[in-house]
């Protein structure tokens, strides 16, 4: 898809991050979670407190993918101590790529993804990793064509529901 636009997300985008957050997660999770876990998942995880301290984060930046003004997509990475895990400071983790499930399979994730890895060279990382549903096939699948492997799992907790991630990496 061409003329994808990347652009850092700061604290004038809060309310379009708290749309575009929360509408790609329902699209991705809605089918396999129960309404009530979703819906807390949903105001916890994407409130504008929780927003604006992901954004002020030094180890955390976030960029939106635009098309024609239109916000379809959105990346996540974490640097250092802000990573979910793995405290590494040879390590950037990406927390999250999403995309609007309109927009699946026309390459804007693989947009964000080739910004995540541009940063994280620049950043002389020297890996990336990341956490994936474990039924999620199709980000799965996406990672493995990137060239990222399986090395662990660990559990994700959405409302009152225990779901497993496989933890997946890729040496730069």
């Amino acid at each position: 898809m061409e003329n994808i636009n990347i652009k850092r997300v700061t604290l004038r985008d809060i309310n379009q991050l708290q749309n575009i957050g929360r509408q790609t997660f329902f699209e991705t999770f809605s089918e396999g979670n129960t309404e009530e876990n979703m819906a807390k998942y949903l105001a916890e995880g994407f409130s504008i407190e929780k927003l604006m301290e992901e954004i002020k984060n030094e180890n955390s930046e976030l960029y939106f993918a635009i098309l024609e003004g239109n916000i379809i997509g959105y990346l996540k990475l974490n640097f250092g101590r802000s990573q979910t895990e793995i405290k590494d400071n040879k390590a950037l983790e990406i927390e999250r790529i999403y995309v609007l499930k309109d927009f699946h399979g026309k390459n804007v994730g693989q947009v964000l993804y080739d910004k995540a890895i541009g940063i994280a060279k620049e950043k002389s990382a020297d890996y990336v990793w990341l956490g994936v549903w474990e039924e999620n096939p199709r980000a799965i699948r996406f990672y493995k064509k990137n060239g990222f492997v399986e090395f662990d799992k660990h559990i994700f907790k959405l409302g009152e529901d225990e779901q497993t991630d496989i933890m997946m990496k890729l040496k730069l």
